[in-house]
């Protein structure tokens, strides 16, 4: 079996430091909180920036800072989100894209988020794809609903996207596909041979699936951005703590966790 793939999602665009005094929200915590992370197991941080208010933005300026921040620390893969908050223009998603990362989210779909909708129009879906081609960014695909595999795999058609795919199945969210172990096997079912995937349980979702993707073969999307909590009303303490548990459980169970440079071979990262 692959080595495991801990990827941590530090802040997301909706957690705030009244529900979760911990979050990373400048450059200098985020980055901080990336090398525990880094420290504790996880080769991936999923980024989503903050603005000095502590306000959700896509701006090119924050990441660019918080992604040389986090490489002055450690080689951890640094994978912004495109996704940013559903009230972001496409054209704002888009801005961290023009830094050249490693890897950052392609939402494959529309769906409900909670009272909001993420809007993802099949016209913006092939931008985003086309962006990433072109930067040389390999695109993990964000998957809330089935019909995203499709959408996906149109891509892989129309020569946008290129395999081997990778899939995070995004399962829980208010509005979307539930996060239960019939989803994810369902899930896990729908996409192609050679396919790569990880899967972000969102709240009480996020330990039951970790763990089932341990021991099926998948890998594991953690942090604050899923999940504020260690145990039922126990706030976690970190999110290097989140990361921790999942490279433990790994351990006891006989699956090693990949380091950067490992994820880098699993996920054809060039």
């Amino acid at each position: 079996m692959e080595k495991l793939i801990i990827t941590a999602a530090l802040t997301g665009a909706e957690v705030t430091k009244e529900q979760q005094p911990a979050l990373p929200v400048t450059p200098e915590e985020i980055a901080e909180a990336a090398y525990q992370c880094y420290k504790a197991g996880a080769s991936i941080v999923h980024v989503h920036a903050r603005d000095e208010k502590g306000n959700p933005t896509q701006s090119y300026d924050v990441y660019k800072e918080i992604k040389e921040k986090i490489e002055a620390k450690c080689n951890i893969i640094v994978q912004p989100s495109t996704g940013g908050a559903t009230w972001h223009t496409p054209e704002e998603r888009l801005q961290p894209v023009e830094l050249g990362p490693e890897m950052a989210t392609l939402s494959c779909g529309t769906c409900n988020f909670g009272p909001d909708v993420f809007m993802n129009s099949e016209e913006y879906i092939e931008k985003f794809a086309e962006k990433m081609k072109e930067k040389g960014v390999k695109p993990e695909i964000e998957v809330f609903e089935r019909g995203m595999i499709n959408n996906a795999l149109r891509l892989v058609k129309k020569g946008l996207i290129e395999p081997p795919l990778h899939f995070d199945f995004v399962l829980g969210v208010p509005g979307a596909c539930p996060g239960t172990p019939e989803d994810l096997m369902y899930m896990i079912k729908s996409i192609p041979e050679g396919s790569t995937w990880t899967v972000a349980g969102i709240g009480r979702s996020e330990l039951p699936l970790a763990v089932m993707a341990i021991v099926l073969g998948g890998h594991v999307r953690v942090g604050f951005e899923d999940n504020i909590y260690y145990a039922k009303g126990v706030l976690a303490e970190s999110n290097a703590q989140l990361v921790e548990r999942i490279a433990r459980i790994a351990r006891e169970v006989g699956r090693e966790v990949a380091s950067p440079d490992e994820a880098r071979e699993i996920l054809s990262i060039k």
